[in-house]
């Protein structure tokens, strides 16, 4: 059963849908709407009028201008908030991605812990449940940050709780006696953080050399915009010559120049490009 309403909430309800108000605007009466709900109403009243409040019927005429209600607007927003610290936490149901809680029966609620000894994924209320069960802490538990088949080895069904550098893979003790007896291993957990640590290194560098590139790349742009600048300046002194004073072929010799520079522009992008790709992979 719904609960009834706080006396708060009744106040900074909007009659017209019911909810709390939302952009609140004060009529000349007293009354507080929803700024979208009392235009709808009023765009109803269009035709006569005359608009009217909703709750007492008092009338205005002509359409009073609307603004919004700072100070009611405030205490709804502290409202909101009460409500939400007061409320009980809701159900989460697992998506797309998430971890199932194993003994939810009907629709899954997202699991929190995986239990490495049961081997079962448990939601916030049945992992309580578990904990009752099994007082002591003697289970070894972990969040439930993906499927529990990867954490368990598929041929002793135990927690893949070891390293073995040898054949670079996590393994369970079991296997650690059988088929990696004599290889160099480390806790599974160490060399997930030294992976993590490997990861953020090469991630720095891979940036650094973006950088770098960025930097030449930005250089070589210069240098070809310069060339451009003095380019154009001399062929426009070039232009301002007359025949007597230059030779008609010194000022066709620029336009290979200015050629040339366009290419290497372009080519600069193109490997810019490239160069990016690589890098980002």
């Amino acid at each position: 059963m719904a609960e009834a309403p706080s006396k708060d909430q009744d106040l900074f309800t909007c009659s017209v849908c019911l909810d709390l108000l939302k952009d609140p605007v004060t009529l000349h009466c007293g009354h507080n709407y929803c700024m979208s709900c009392i235009k709808s109403c009023w765009d109803e009243e269009d035709q006569k009028g005359v608009y009217s409040c909703p709750q007492c019927r008092h009338t205005f005429t002509p359409r009073p201008v609307l603004f919004k209600n700072p100070l009611i607007a405030e205490l709804v927003e502290n409202v909101k908030k009460t409500r939400l610290q007061a409320a009980p936490p809701a159900l989460c149901y697992a998506g797309p991605g998430d971890v199932e809680c194993d003994v939810c029966t009907g629709r899954k609620v997202k699991a929190v812990k995986s239990c490495l000894v049961c081997l079962v994924s448990y939601c916030e209320t049945h992992f309580k449940v578990h904990n009752e069960v099994n007082p002591g802490g003697k289970h070894t538990v972990t969040d439930a940050t993906g499927p529990l088949q990867e954490k368990i080895c598929s041929q002793h069904h135990k927690l893949l709780e070891v390293f073995c550098c040898s054949d670079q893979k996590c393994v369970c003790l079991m296997c650690l006696v059988d088929e990696h007896s004599g290889h160099k291993t480390v806790a599974a957990a160490a060399e997930r953080s030294e992976k993590q640590k490997q990861l953020v290194e090469t991630q720095r560098r891979t940036q650094q050399r973006l950088q770098e590139r960025e930097k030449k790349v930005q250089e070589l742009r210069e240098a070809v915009e310069t060339l451009k600048v003095r380019s154009e300046a001399r062929r426009r002194n070039i232009s301002g010559l007359s025949q007597k004073e230059l030779s008609e072929g010194l000022l066709l010799q620029m336009d290979p120049v200015l050629s040339l520079c366009s290419s290497l522009s372009a080519l600069l992008r193109q490997q810019w490009r490239t160069v990016r790709r690589s890098l980002l992979r």
